[in-house]
């Protein structure tokens, strides 16, 4: 049985990459969780994770935060299965100042000052130079917000991701030409223009995670006539549905895509609580970095995880 490592191998050592970001004034150390600033762009910073082993060769797993802006957290909730697969983790902090609509690309009737695509696109070229990782396309996962984020980045840019797996979105762009980005894939004049093409955006694999105690309709929940009629009027339903429509659109394009959805035991909208009780980081990981065949969650080793990489 093969292990992601397996096919990418991990170095004992960096390789000399003669490029070092100014900001942080040095290569990420192995095992540390290092925070920087993207060279292009000295609003945008990011945290980082690399292997013990290096990364030379791995894979890069995205972790994206909700509106609470807990980047670290995520970083530090994936830390172990991360080293004990050699994956890289790249964990952006948007901030409010200069993203104030990164859950929606930067769609804003108010002027946007970045993109947050665009800055993300700039931060994984930045930890690929650093690091050696592999990042022509990478692992994407996102919590409540940040999930929003990472499958409407995913649908803008399906050829640089592998997967997707999120953590209870508030509601979804769904594959539905009528509706108004982001319920929907119309573009609007005066909007940014953003190219979703379901041909491409429906083949990358997709897996959301809600907690069972996700069901109320407090202020963090998106909540509009449009989209509850659409969606659903909870966290669990809008999931349910969005990925029976993703399920069922795929297969008119002849798309055998797998979805995924999943109820989380023992918890509600509270991402620790998730982790600790409902073993999320586990199923974000099963899912991702397998050939989508269950595994013991229960277990701390990951020994029988297999690759997805063709």
């Amino acid at each position: 049985m093969k292990l992601l490592t397996d096919k990418y191998p991990v170095a004992q050592s960096y390789p000399s990459i003669g490029m070092v970001d100014h900001f942080c004034n040095k290569l990420p150390v192995p095992g540390n969780i290092e925070t920087c600033t993207l060279a292009q762009h000295p609003d945008a910073k990011y945290h980082l994770y690399v292997p013990k082993k290096g990364g030379w060769g791995a894979p890069v797993l995205i972790a994206v935060h909700g509106i609470s802006h807990r980047a670290k957290q995520q970083l530090r909730a994936f830390k172990n299965m991360a080293e004990c697969l050699g994956v890289v983790i790249l964990a952006p902090l948007f901030s409010r100042q200069s993203f104030p609509a990164y859950q929606r690309l930067g769609v804003s009737k108010k002027k946007v000052p970045l993109f947050p695509d665009q800055i993300l696109n700039s931060m994984i070229e930045e930890v690929g130079n650093k690091t050696g990782a592999r990042t022509e396309r990478v692992f994407l996962f996102g919590y409540s917000a940040g999930g929003q984020f990472v499958h409407r980045y995913a649908m803008l840019q399906p050829e640089k991701v592998y997967a997707v797996a999120m953590g209870a979105p508030g509601w979804y762009t769904f594959p539905n030409p009528e509706p108004t980005f982001p319920r929907g894939l119309r573009i609007k004049s005066g909007m940014r223009q953003l190219k979703l093409e379901p041909e491409n955006f429906l083949r990358v694999p997709m897996a959301v995670f809600v907690g069972e105690l996700d069901s109320q309709r407090d202020d963090s929940l998106k909540k509009s006539d449009m989209i509850d009629v659409q969606q659903g009027l909870t966290r669990i339903e809008r999931a349910r549905r969005w990925t029976n429509t993703m399920r069922s659109t795929a297969k008119i394009y002849g798309y055998k895509t797998f979805y995924e959805f999943k109820i989380l035991k023992a918890c509600g909208h509270s991402f620790k609580d998730c982790v600790e009780q409902g073993e999320l980081a586990q199923n974000v990981f099963n899912f991702l970095f397998s050939q989508y065949r269950p595994l013991d969650t229960k277990s701390s080793s990951l020994s029988t995880i297999k690759q997805i990489f063709n």
